[in-house]
């Protein structure tokens, strides 16, 4: 019998039908091959199928089905797994032979990082990288990059691989989630998968819903007005101006160079730069809400500079975006941030304002935070020293979430102050063996009368406390600690963790006016 000569056409429409159909069977990019999942959590799994398909997920000895809905997603949980450092394979399956293989799956500690530069910073761009290279031999820390760009809308689906960590693939990982992660497998013993969705550059309001920012006035406000600019961007004009910024940058770095001095920074183009962060929102939409809801034990951010134009409204969004994120994922997860570190020489006090409400927000559950006022570089936003962020990080996880003993948790915060005389006494936590870094004289005190105009003050410690006081200030009101983008301070714990910027002080911006007075 001959075969009808449009049966081969036929068999592949057929074959070309059924690989389509298959493709609609997937699973959410996280849930990929060299994963790491949460241990002593239920698990979330979740993807997409035909409407109304039952699917089944086996792995390490479990089995369990849903059924997909009207939209093709489903969604279901495993029960809490183990820590375990044997690769095994997940398998997906649905009817008509749908099935996917996960392979290479791991079951420990995973954390998000989060931010803008400072977290996307990668190993590579860190001190000592080749020395960093060539011990990155952790088969069982694993990094996954989320690379999905903005959305105007919630993404369900995002992009992004997972990668074993080898000397090799080090170099693009996210300097301060690996460092972070490399001292928790060393000392919890586990594997670890790191989660890294940050993009340069960016402020917070592109990292919280527009739910979120619309549900209080102050918030809405900005943005709306954000989303108002950002729909009438003018890419024309945008470029003209660009194009003019050039080149007067150009001017500017010829004559920096012929005079030896520092450089200016290169005017950012527009156009890419929006693409690449889109508006108020954008990247909760398009690199966070598609990661919800992957099983975590905790967040990390790294984030601020691209909020210091506007340091009094900084505490409620970052307060909004760690309850905000804690409600997507339906779990109050430890949620840590780095505060700014010291950087260049201004009269500006946005960066300890800034730092300021971070430290703030430490009043919410199950917060910390990696003050960084030590190890910063005055001349770059980027500072190279990646390895003791992650590793102050790490004293706090290990501590506060894994319950380890460790030298200190945090460097000294403040926690209350009183007027006595001509001295203002100040209190601090964290503080056990409070000295000073070099074994000077505590540096970086002013304190103020009701004149509000500030003189440099010497100060003593006594155990836990800081007395500070100014022979220019015979009835102090406020005392204020490394009050400025790039302080000469010296105070520390016994761990040699430094104090934060402080004040006792609500004032408005009175550190120029202060400078004008003195001269």
């Amino acid at each position: 019998m001959r075969t009808p000569r449009f049966l081969p056409i036929l068999l592949a429409v057929l074959a070309g039908c059924s690989s389509l159909f298959a493709a609609g069977f997937r699973l959410a990019a996280p849930i990929s091959d060299h994963m790491v999942l949460q241990r002593e959590k239920p698990v979330a799994v979740w993807g997409w199928a035909d409407a109304g398909e039952s699917v089944t997920v086996a792995f390490a000895g479990q089995s369990k089905s849903a059924t997909a809905n009207a939209d093709g997603k489903w969604i279901l949980k495993l029960d809490a797994l183990k820590a375990s450092a044997e690769p095994r394979t997940l398998v997906v399956s649905g009817k008509d032979g749908h099935k996917v293989e996960v392979k290479d799956v791991l079951v420990g500690e995973v954390w998000l990082g989060s931010g803008q530069s400072n977290m996307a910073m990668n190993v590579q761009s860190s001190n000592n990288f080749d020395a960093e290279k060539a011990v990155a031999q952790y088969p069982l820390i694993r990094h996954y990059q989320e690379s999905s760009g903005p959305s105007e809308l919630p993404l369900p689906e995002g992009k992004g691989v997972w990668k074993a960590c080898t000397p090799d693939n080090v170099g693009s990982f996210s300097a301060v989630l690996y460092f972070f992660g490399r001292e928790i497998h060393k000392e919890v013993g586990v594997p670890v998968g790191l989660v890294n969705t940050s993009v340069g550059g960016t402020p917070i309001e592109s990292w919280v819903s527009a739910e979120t920012q619309s549900s209080d006035p102050e918030t809405k406000a900005i943005y709306d007005m954000q989303q108002k600019a950002y729909q009438a961007f003018d890419a024309t004009k945008a470029t003209a101006l660009f194009e003019k910024q050039l080149a007067a940058w150009k001017i500017a770095t010829a004559k920096a160079k012929a005079e030896k001095a520092d450089l200016p920074r290169k005017p950012t183009e527009p156009v890419a730069m929006r693409k690449f962060k889109g508006g108020p929102a954008g990247l909760y939409n398009g690199k966070v809400a598609n990661l919800v809801p992957y099983t975590l034990r905790g967040m990390l951010w790294y984030q601020g500079e691209g909020n210091a134009g506007n340091p009094g409204i900084y505490e409620k969004q970052l307060s909004q975006l760690v309850t905000s994120w804690r409600t997507s994922w339906q779990d109050e997860v430890p949620f840590a941030w780095v505060q700014l570190p010291n950087y260049r020489d201004s009269n500006s006090e946005s960066w300890p304002r800034i730092r300021e409400s971070m430290m703030k927000v430490l009043a919410l559950p199950k917060t910390g935070m990696a003050i960084t006022l030590d190890i910063g570089d005055p001349k770059d936003i980027h500072p190279k020293n990646k390895q003791d962020v992650g590793l102050r990080l790490s004293y706090w996880a290990l501590e506060s979430v894994y319950g380890r003993k460790v030298s200190a948790t945090s460097g000294p915060l403040p926690v209350g102050n009183k007027v006595e005389g001509s001295a203002v006494r100040i209190s601090l936590k964290h503080a056990a063996r409070l000295k000073t870094r070099d074994g000077t004289a505590p540096r970086g005190f002013s304190i103020a009368g009701a004149d509000k105009i500030w003189k440099p003050a010497a100060a003593r410690i006594e155990g836990t406390e800081v007395i500070v006081s100014s022979p220019e200030v015979a009835t102090p009101v406020a005392a204020r600690y490394a009050w400025a983008e790039n302080p000469d301070c010296n105070l520390v714990n016994g761990a040699g963790l430094p104090a934060t910027s402080f004040r006792t002080d609500d004032w408005a911006d009175t550190v120029a006016a202060s400078q004008k007075a003195r001269k």
